[in-house]
């Protein structure tokens, strides 16, 4: 699988392909809104996938930590990710583990080559190098979400080009003109809880 479906919510539950299903809310809410419409989306998702009353589902979110699902109260292997762009929000589910998730709208970045010097690396700084002005913005925008998405999963901040995160990264197919994502998970998978 090279590209995940995206479904929009509120909307029919979506069957996870491979343990995993991708929401996209519409939100013209104050991110704190956001953040709760979209984390109450996932829940209520996450309950008919699992065939479980949404009381039982919670999300626990520590600042610095990555978000983790809880069922009935306990810690479990399902993992889960969130993202925010330009009146939208993203919410990934991953039955088999730890995910990352990362949204963004299309758009000229004016120095997106100390950008991606910095925060994408070498080859792909060199691959936005020698793509055509035209096709940059989307390039960078897709390398970008790639990158935020992998730290987001690895539970780490934003930070300067490293090489130890080589996750698997799977290009988002969403419904909206302009704006690109990416799902990061670990190459293997873990057996859910």
């Amino acid at each position: 699988m090279t590209m995940l479906a995206v479904h929009p919510w509120p909307g029919p539950a979506p069957a996870p392909q491979d343990g995993l299903f991708v929401l996209l809310l519409r939100t013209d809410a104050r991110r704190d809104a956001a953040r709760i419409q979209v984390r109450l989306a996932a829940r209520e998702a996450l309950a008919v996938a699992l065939h479980r009353p949404l009381d039982d589902i919670g999300i626990d979110s520590t600042p610095g930590s990555p978000p983790r699902i809880t069922l009935a109260g306990g810690a479990c292997a399902i993992g889960c990710s969130f993202a925010h762009e330009d009146g939208y929000a993203l919410a990934a589910i991953n039955l088999h583990g730890a995910v990352g998730v990362d949204l963004m709208r299309v758009q000229d970045i004016p120095d997106w080559q100390a950008v991606a010097r910095d925060y994408l690396g070498p080859a792909v700084s060199a691959a936005l190098q020698s793509a055509s002005a035209d096709d940059r913005p989307r390039a960078f925008a897709q390398a970008w979400t790639r990158r935020e998405a992998a730290l987001k999963r690895a539970g780490q901040r934003l930070a300067e080009w490293r090489t130890d995160i080589n996750d698997a990264t799977l290009t988002l197919s969403l419904p909206v003109a302009g704006l690109v994502g990416s799902i990061a998970l670990l190459p293997e998978k873990v057996i859910l809880c």
